[in-house]
Parts: structure tokens; sequence; C-alpha cells
């Protein structure tokens, strides 16, 4: 796997070494090991899937509150989607910036969220699936989200949402 550094440090893209032939390619796309190489202690405890039938679908921004943060490696498994961390850990240098990068199942990119970052993506196309492997498991009644419009953390989405549920747009914004 390659791993590139993101404008906030801590959240990298990780992209795919594909090993081809006439068949197609093979490819890692998570080794404990090689995480451990580039400084992250990542072992991922669950597996989601996200299917989002419609372009312009948005699911954001969310968090989990400590102690139960959560960190994630986002890949696009159908489809494509911009995904966004927005770092806020209060007493980072990078507190309340983010960061956008294009996952796709062509470009088979992943996006290496750390804890303490809130998490959320814009499908770009009809019928996208988007997967995370998370650590540690998801804990009910610890999410958090603030909205995704929020104009102090100016997320320079591509497209206006077209679909969003009442639960995210009607979060506040970030305090």
């Amino acid at each position: 796997m390659k791993f590139t550094a993101t404008k906030i440090s801590d959240v990298f893209i990780v992209d795919m070494e594909r090993h081809e032939d006439d068949r197609g390619y093979f490819a890692r796309t998570f080794c404990e090991d090689e995480f451990r190489e580039q400084g992250f202690s990542f072992k991922p405890v669950q597996s989601n899937i996200s299917y989002n039938k419609n372009k312009y679908t948005l699911r954001g921004m969310h968090y989990h509150a400590p102690p139960y943060e959560e960190t994630k490696l986002v890949r696009c498994t159908a489809g494509r989607v911009f995904d966004v961390a927005v770092d806020i850990r209060p007493h980072s240098p990078s507190f309340k910036n983010w960061v956008g990068v294009e996952l796709s199942a062509q470009n088979g990119r992943g996006l290496y969220i750390p804890a303490g970052f809130a998490h959320g993506f814009l499908t770009l196309e009809d019928a996208t699936d988007v997967f995370y492997q998370m650590g540690p498991a998801f804990e009910p009644g610890h999410d958090r989200g603030f909205r995704w419009d929020d104009p102090e953390i100016a997320v320079n989405w591509p497209a206006i949402p077209k679909v969003i549920s009442d639960k995210d747009q009607n979060l506040a914004c970030f305090t």
C-alpha cells in the first residue's frame, strides 16, 4: 500500500498497489503491519457499508464523543464519493480544518481518518457503496454530529446535496 499525507497531519490517503494480469488485479486494502510501519496502531474491529441510491446524497458530519472516538479507513466500492474529514481536536493546530478526497471504485483509494475527526461524504454517482473499517466498535449513545454546511468549517462540497436525512439536516453548527 502507498500512504500519502494530506494537508492535515494524521489523515492519509491509502492507495492500493495493484498486481495486474489478464484476469484483472489483486491488491491489499489493509495490513496491520504496514499501518504500524507508518506509525498507526489501527486495529479494525468492525466493518460497515453504506449503500446510497442517489447521486448527491450527503451523510455527515458525524463523530463519536470521547472516550469513544472512532478511527476509520473509508473506501468507495461502487460509484464515487467526495469524502471529508474535519479535525475536531481542540488543541490541534489544524482544529476545524478539513480535507476532502474523491474516493471511487475505479481509483481504489482509501482515506484513513484517525480518532478526533468528524466524517462525512457526498455521493457523486447513483448506487454508491461506502465501506468502512473501524475501531473501536461502535458504542450506541455517543454519536454526535454537526451541520454539513457549517459556515465556520466551510467545507467546499463539489455540489449541493439533494438527499439528506432529517437528522443530519437538523444538526446544529459545531461549537
